[in-house]
Order: C-alpha cells, then structure tokens, then sequence
C-alpha cells in the first residue's frame, strides 16, 4: 500500500450534484462515505458499472459465510490491507469467527478447517495463482454448488482482485484503525 493516496477521494463539497447523485444512487448505504467509493467515482463510467456489478456478487447466492472466507482470502493473496480490514468486519457479522479471520492467513492448511472451508481457501489461491480451479478443488465445490454458484465462485475472486489492484495502485487508504 502506498503511504498517501495517489488519487484522493473526492470530499464532498469537491463533487458536483451529479457525482453526487451517481455516488448515492449506486451506494444506498453509510458507506457511500469510503474512500473506495469516493475515489473510484471520480470515473463515473467505470463507478456505475462496477457498483452494480459488486452488488450482484456481495449479495449474490454464495452463502454469506462462504463469501467472506474467500475474499479474506482473495485480499491476503492480494495483499490488500483495504479489503482485508472491510471484509474482517463483514466476516465476523456473517459467521466467521475471529480465529477463523486469522486462520484464513494461513490458508487451506489450517488444521481445523471443515473440508469444504478448506476447499473454499483452496479456489481463491488456485484462482489467484493459477487463474482457474483445479480439479480437485472443483469436484468438492460441485458436491454443494450448483452451475449457478460454480459460476458465481470465480467472478467473486475475479471481481475482488480487480478491487485489490484498483486500491492497492490508486492508494486508497483504510478509514479505520488497522487491527
């Protein structure tokens, strides 16, 4: 992560009233306040395709608890302190407990995962190193997911790398306190 933002987010007496239209009518939430939305919306193009497109994949039919374990995952691999931060929250309201939070640095290994956490921590590193999932690891997905949910799984680590490399490179910085 770079020390200062390389684009800043926009403060918001900088926006005119259509930014500030798109940026709340793509994020309908507290956190249409985040540096990632009020840096990325500086290109309202690009902002309004990929806030919808997020929004498909964060509400998607991948079990929340599921979800949040593979982009923990994706944002170690990526090593994306922004993500990491946001998603550990998000992580914890959605079933994962804190040892597990830090568990997913260690990865597939982690003794005591389930067969199938493990399986979830293996897709994003296949996805992440190998740009696709291994057999394996897909024969075990296929056991639960359905085609949809298959289909779903890598569009998620896709979709969250493509946030890693966007944050990590424009320096949108963490609003909180690092844990």
């Amino acid at each position: 992560m770079t020390a200062s933002p390389r684009i800043p987010p926009l403060e918001p007496g900088e926006m005119d009233p259509a930014t500030a239209e798109l940026l709340h009518s793509c994020v309908k939430d507290e956190t249409a306040s985040n540096n990632i939305y009020r840096t990325i919306v500086r290109h309202p193009r690009v902002f309004k395709r990929w806030t919808g497109f997020g929004a498909v994949l964060l509400y998607g039919w991948i079990p929340e608890r599921d979800r949040e374990l593979v982009v923990l995952r994706t944002a170690h691999n990526c090593r994306c302190v922004y993500e990491w931060e946001h998603h550990k929250q998000l992580a914890l309201q959605r079933g994962v407990s804190a040892e597990e939070v830090e568990a997913v640095l260690e990865g597939p290994e982690w003794p005591q995962w389930s067969q199938w956490d493990a399986a979830l921590l293996r897709a994003a590193d296949e996805l992440h190193y190998d740009s696709r999932i291994g057999e394996a690891t897909w024969a075990t997905l296929a056991e639960r997911y359905d085609e949809r949910l298959l289909i779903e799984l890598p569009m998620l680590v896709g979709n969250y790398h493509a946030v890693a490399f966007a944050v990590n490179s424009l320096g949108i910085q963490y609003e909180g306190p690092h844990a």
